[in-house]
């Protein structure tokens, strides 16, 4: 089990990301429209809660999930 202390981060140089934005700047998809998908069948995990908005504005710290993968946002702005 990964410890939360382990979870890499994503800097964004902004004060502000949307998830489905999110997903692709931290390369957890490949495309716009792949973020569409995952995030209407239910794959994606911010702090742990299943996220169905791709508008989602994520915070500072937030951690997002897709498959194995989870990642902390980091805003810059």
């Amino acid at each position: 089990m990964t410890s939360s202390a382990d979870i890499p981060e994503v800097e964004v140089d902004s004060d502000m990301i949307r998830l489905g934005q999110f997903l692709k700047f931290a390369d957890l998809i490949e495309s716009g429209g792949e973020g569409k998908e995952v995030i209407a069948e239910g794959l994606v995990a911010v702090n742990g809660e299943i996220e169905v908005r791709r508008g989602r504005q994520l915070q500072d710290g937030d951690i997002v999930d897709l498959d194995d993968r989870s990642v902390r946002v980091r805003l810059l702005g």
